[in-house]
């Protein structure tokens, strides 16, 4: 090493730390943990008009949803797919019954999507979402994108039930 490059690292500033990564900038290869259930992020979509993000979850072979939307308060639901099928995106109905268990809708929203790593949908573009909630609180999350549908089930979770293990 020459002696003008030890003299340059001895006067240069060392690097600014990294930001420590929250909930909400986390992307594939980090580690969360929700509910006391540890999970390596796979996949993450961000629709920025609704400051929402849904990450793709792995724990094993399981693979989970965790949806967050950062409004006045940062709200969680944690959801699991689910087999189903719709016929058209036009016809949602606004309640559904599975199981015994009838669902109304909440809300329905689209917008324009960015998605990173393993999701259900391998690309960004426009996305139609439906929410609904049961009387037992149970949530239920119809997505639609290119002629697709993705149907899950699952239910709220604390804001302390979540949190970064691990930012990469």
């Amino acid at each position: 090493m020459s002696v003008f490059r030890r003299i340059k690292n001895l006067v240069s500033k060392p690097a600014p730390p990294m930001p420590e990564k929250s909930i909400l900038t986390i992307g594939p290869g980090d580690v969360c943990e929700v509910s006391l259930a540890t999970y390596q992020v796979v996949g993450r979509t961000q629709n920025r008009q609704r400051n929402a993000i849904v990450l793709t979850l792995q724990d094993g072979t399981a693979i989970r949803y965790l949806a967050i939307e950062d409004r006045e308060r940062t709200l969680f639901a944690l959801y699991e797919p689910i087999d189903g099928r719709l016929d058209s995106f036009e016809e949602v109905p606004t309640t559904l019954e599975l199981d015994d268990r009838a669902y109304h809708m909440e809300e329905h929203y689209s917008g324009i999507i960015q998605s990173s790593g393993k999701t259900p949908f391998r690309q960004g573009g426009e996305q139609y979402v439906w929410q609904y909630v049961s009387d037992d609180r149970m949530l239920l999350r119809i997505e639609w994108q290119d002629g697709r549908f993705m149907l899950y089930e699952g239910e709220s979770v604390l804001p302390a039930d979540v949190r970064v293990l691990r930012g990469g």
